[in-house]
């Protein structure tokens, strides 16, 4: 699969939103979202929750559905983030819902910084992801 300037944009305008009073995004902040969205296999699948799941908290199914991925896809990209803090889980076994987590929020300029980098380098190759 490979990743579109077109979602990674609409990805953008949405961090943009958010953004409103966000505060500076710290280094260590900076660098784990490098790492989460670029440095591994699936960084744009995961963006694309991260971008459903600002409009909607969901759980697994209706990310299932909405993205239009198999169920242990999403469980382990969610997995993933919840490791990192960048999801936060509410509730218990499979009803549990997902949301943004308050230090994603905290640091949402950091994800801004990343999609542009992400945009500098789709410029020069293809990125598969």
């Amino acid at each position: 699969m490979v990743m579109s300037l077109e979602k990674l944009q609409e990805i953008k305008t949405m961090v943009e939103s958010k953004s409103g009073s966000a505060r500076t995004p710290d280094r260590d902040a900076k660098r784990l979202l490098l790492y989460v969205f670029t440095g591994t296999r699936g960084g744009f699948t995961r963006l694309q929750m991260i971008k459903i799941l600002s409009d909607q908290p969901m759980n697994k199914n209706q990310l299932t559905q909405a993205m239009n991925l198999d169920y242990k896809a999403i469980q382990h990209h969610l997995d993933a983030m919840a490791k990192n803090n960048l999801v936060t889980r509410l509730g218990e076994k499979y009803g549990a819902t997902y949301h943004l987590s308050n230090y994603l929020e905290a640091n949402i300029l950091a994800l801004y910084d990343v999609i542009t980098k992400l945009e500098r380098q789709m410029s020069r190759k293809i990125v598969y992801i």
